[in-house]
C-alpha cells in the first residue's frame, strides 16, 4: 500500500483527498496532509482521520516514515520550491499542473529529482480520458495519415469571485492566466497529438476579469511536420461553461472530442473504416463526475503501477517541461508581438515574474 501525503489543501485537494482518502485507488491511501493555513489542514486531516501539519518539513520529520509519495498541490508559482525542498526526503513526487512557471524552475525540479533518485510525476489527467486514449491509439496506428490541423478550445466561465478566492489567482508570480491554469491540459494534449512545435504567434487580453494576467487568448501554431494548430482559451464565457475540446484533422480522417473536460467523443470519421468504428461514439464517451474530470483517478492508478511495477511514466518532468516551454513561447509572442520559434530562451515572458 503506497501512502500519499498532500502538500497544499486548497480547492484542488478535494479531488485528490476523495480518491486517496476514500479508498478509490487500489494500492494507495492517504497518510497525511499539510498546509500553512492551519484551518484548511485541520479540516482536511480530520475529514479523513489522518495527521495534519502546517509545515512540510515538520511533517517529514515527524511522519516521514509513514509516507511513500508526496503530492504537491500548492500555488503554481510555489511548485518548484516545494519539489526542490522535498526531493531530499527520497520520496517520489506528484505535482499538479503546471509543474512550474519558469523553464529555469522546471529544470531545477528535474535536476533535484534526478539527484535524489526520485520519480517526478506531472499531472496531466486528461491524457487518461477514455476518448482521448482512443484518439491517441488512432494516431499511433497511423489512421490519420498526414496531419493537417489540430485545434483546442477552452470556453469556460470563471467570474470575478473565483479569482477573488485567493490573492495569488491570476498573478504573474504565482498563477498566470487562462493559458497557464485552465488551458494547460489542452495545450499539452495538442502538442502530444500533433508533435513538436516549430513556432507560435499569439494575442491575449483581459476581457472581463480584474487580474494581472490574461483571461482570453488565441494562438496559431506551426508544427515541425508542417501541420497547423489553433489554441483558443478563455474564462470569459458567460453565463456558464461551454466546452473543453480538441479536434484533429488528417488526410485520412477527422476526430473531435468535446464535452466540458475533453470527455465526449463527437466525431470519429476515417476514410478506411473498420468494423469497430461504428461503436466508438457510444463506447468512448465518459461523463466526468466533477469539474476536474475523469482522469485523476486513472492518473493515480498510473502512478501506483509506475512505482510498484516499474512502468514508464507517461508525463515525467521532461514531458511536463515541453508544454511549459510552449506556454512560455506563447507569452513571449504576446509581449513582443512576434512569431516565436521553439526552442527559445524567454526574454519578455511575464510568467513567474
Amino acid at each position: 500500500m503506497l501512502r500519499f501525503a498532500l502538500v497544499g489543501c486548497g480547492r484542488i485537494s478535494k479531488r485528490h483527498s476523495e480518491l486517496l482518502g476514500g479508498n478509490i485507488i487500489p494500492g494507495a491511501c492517504l497518510s497525511a496532509v499539510c498546509d500553512i493555513d492551519s484551518e484548511k489542514a485541520r479540516k482536511l486531516g480530520e475529514a479523513y482521520d489522518v495527521p495534519w501539519f502546517t509545515d512540510m518539513h515538520e511533517m517529514m520529520r515527524r511522519h516521514g516514515d509513514n509516507i511513500d509519495v508526496l503530492t504537491i498541490l500548492t500555488e503554481s508559482g510555489n511548485h518548484a520550491r516545494h519539489v526542490v525542498e522535498l526531493a531530499q526526503y527520497h520520496k517520489d513526487l506528484v505535482v499538479e499542473k503546471p509543474m512550474a512557471l519558469t523553464l529555469d524552475d522546471a529544470d531545477r525540479m528535474i535536476e533535484e529529482c534526478d539527484r535524489y533518485g526520485v520519480k517526478l510525476f506531472v499531472i496531466k489527467q486528461n491524457r487518461f480520458n477514455v476518448p482521448v486514449v482512443k484518439l491517441r491509439e488512432a494516431l499511433e496506428e497511423g489512421r490519420f495519415g498526414k496531419l493537417i490541423m489540430g485545434t483546442v478550445r477552452v470556453r469556460w466561465c470563471r467570474k470575478q469571485e473565483y479569482y477573488d478566492q485567493d490573492d495569488w489567482r491570476g498573478t504573474w508570480k504565482y498563477d498566470g492566466g487562462v493559458l497557464t491554469n485552465q488551458a494547460s491540459h489542452h495545450v499539452d494534449l495538442l502538442e502530444w497529438m500533433m508533435g513538436e512545435v516549430d513556432s507560435v504567434f499569439a494575442k491575449s487580453r483581459r476581457a472581463l476579469a480584474d487580474i494581472e494576467a490574461e483571461d482570453t487568448a488565441v494562438a496559431v501554431l506551426k508544427f515541425k511536420n508542417g501541420a497547423l494548430g489553433i489554441i483558443e482559451a478563455t474564462t470569459a464565457t458567460r453565463p456558464r461553461d461551454l466546452e473543453g475540446s480538441i479536434s484533429i484533422l488528417g488526410e485520412k480522417g477527422s476526430v473531435v472530442i468535446e464535452g466540458f473536460a475533453v470527455n465526449e467523443m463527437k466525431t470519429w470519421n476515417f476514410t478506411e473504416e473498420r468494423e469497430s468504428d461504428k461503436d466508438v461514439l457510444e463506447k468512448y464517451s465518459v461523463n466526468p463526475p466533477n469539474v476536474y474530470g475523469f482522469g485523476h483517478q486513472e492518473y493515480y492508478n498510473h502512478v501506483v503501477s509506475c512505482i510498484d511495477e516499474g512502468k514508464k511514466l507517461l508525463v515525467n518532468g521532461l514531458v511536463g517541461r515541453k508544454s511549459l516551454e510552449l506556454i512560455s513561447a506563447i507569452y513571449e509572442s504576446i509581449e513582443t508581438g512576434k512569431e516565436i520559434k521553439l526552442r527559445f530562451s524567454p526574454q519578455k515572458c511575464k510568467l513567474g515574474g
